[in-house]
């Protein structure tokens, strides 16, 4: 459903203390459509708990759309995670919305932050708008002034509410999704050409920071290169459990973004070849042979707080089944990690009830692409022969 009104003017009556112009410097279009792809978590996690019955802006709307995202842009600059801005918002919800920008609370989580400010930087491209020019600069600032000091990786939420929060993160792409969005405005990368100086000289700064932390916290297991844990304590930089039920551990899907960002470094240094070379081995190791997660439907479904189950999962044995990973693996011995929601480790997958069963994916066929054609071309391009045989 489309619905087309006046958002700029909407949306700036409704920032509250803004010293930015009130009406955007070029109020028509038509406009291109700016890729929603960094709000696709957001929003997956939006549409799983409240639904997919709601009217929302196409794609091409996209000063509607950066209106709603300069709204939900907090006093401190983040943004609160898992919101879709493509959502049609009533004037009740845009007051509330407003009265929320005075709370501090702001996250990486979900490939947060880092893809308003990308956003924000294209519509300002298009619009010349400068209200979001100055929101993205904010959003940028924000960045920069949460990495974390000893080792410049970002916590998961800013200033968080769980005991996992200013953790070190390399879950859900918040450290590798923030390093790449330095990247680009470091080199001035579209959409970023309008940075000014000081800004990327930050961001470079940063970058090298956040760069050298990713080396850092490599998992060394029995003296070989391994992947890396989702969160880390940013004083003792010790692998550290998530939610309840993430344990501290390797993660095998943290690990395939992680060495995809460093594969997307233009000219890789030599410990980054190292550490890609290395984690590339430790897939090769951890994956699991003759099994398969098979699902079947329930006579009924079940609903839980954060989903509802239609479905059951169970683990069976196949010898054609292709390679398989777990999602957690143990930091000393490499087996698979599983737990319930009180945090208890448990051996077999049946053990894990079934609302975590069918709410989370404990395994997963997350590294098989990377290396079967992502690393080998990777490989090819630096001038590396493959360390492993394409599956």
């Amino acid at each position: 459903m489309k619905q087309f009104v006046c958002g700029a003017l909407l949306a700036a009556s409704l920032v509250a203390g803004s010293s930015l112009p009130a009406v955007a410097a070029s109020p028509s279009g038509p406009w291109q459509a700016i890729p929603l792809d960094g709000f696709r978590d957001g929003i997956h996690h939006w549409r799983n708990r409240y639904g997919n019955d709601y009217a929302r802006y196409a794609p091409e709307q996209i000063v509607e759309i950066a209106d709603n995202v300069l709204l939900y842009q907090r006093r401190n600059g983040g943004w609160i995670e898992n919101r879709d801005p493509t959502r049609i918002l009533s004037y009740a919800e845009k007051a509330q919305i407003q009265e929320d920008q005075k709370v501090d609370s702001a996250s990486f989580d979900n490939d947060n932050v880092f893809s308003q400010v990308e956003y924000l930087a294209a519509a300002f491209n298009q619009t010349q708008d400068v209200r979001y020019r100055e929101a993205s600069l904010r959003g940028l600032d924000f960045m920069l002034r949460n990495q974390h000091r000893k080792c410049g990786g970002w916590p998961h939420t800013v200033p968080g509410s769980q005991p996992y929060h200013p953790y070190i993160t390399m879950a859900d792409a918040v450290t590798s999704g923030v390093l790449r969005t330095l990247r680009r405005v470091a080199t001035g990368d579209a959409p970023f050409g309008f940075m000014p100086a000081p800004e990327r000289a930050r961001a470079r700064a940063a970058l090298r920071r956040g760069d050298d932390c990713v080396l850092r916290l490599q998992i060394v297991q029995e003296g070989r290169l391994a992947g890396w844990a989702g969160q880390y304590h940013p004083v003792s930089l010790k692998p550290e459990g998530g939610r309840s039920f993430e344990l501290a551990s390797i993660v095998s899907r943290e690990s395939v973004e992680m060495v995809r960002y460093l594969m997307s470094i233009p000219e890789p240094s030599p410990a980054q070849i190292r550490a890609v070379e290395g984690a590339v081995r430790w897939f090769e190791r951890s994956a699991l042979r003759g099994l398969r997660v098979e699902t079947f439907k329930l006579e009924q479904p079940v609903k839980y707080d954060f989903h509802t189950a239609t479905t059951d999962r169970r683990l069976v044995e196949d010898p054609a089944a292709p390679a398989l990973w777990g999602r957690f693996y143990d930091l000393a011995d490499n087996s698979v990690v599983l737990a319930n929601r009180d945090g208890v480790r448990v051996k077999r997958y049946d053990e894990i009830l079934h609302e975590r069963r069918t709410g989370y994916d404990w395994y997963g066929t997350w590294p098989a692409k990377l290396l079967a054609t992502e690393y080998p071309a990777w490989a090819k391009r630096v001038g590396r022969k493959p360390v492993l045989a394409q599956p």
